[in-house]
């Protein structure tokens, strides 16, 4: 997920060069989506993680 996330902000970047506006904030969103989510994913993992050696 954190690979997906990194691929659509190199082509935010990409198309912020280019100077696709449209593209470049469909782009960013999507990065931070999935950023997100794979943050809140890894948190949980902590957590349950934990529980289980204990």
């Amino acid at each position: 997920m954190l690979k997906w996330s990194a691929i659509f902000l190199v082509i935010a970047l990409i198309a912020g060069i280019f100077g696709f506006f449209n593209l470049v904030a469909a782009a960013a969103s999507i990065a931070k989506v999935l950023f997100f989510i794979f943050l809140i994913l890894f948190v949980v993992s902590l957590i349950t993680g934990r529980r289980r050696s204990l």
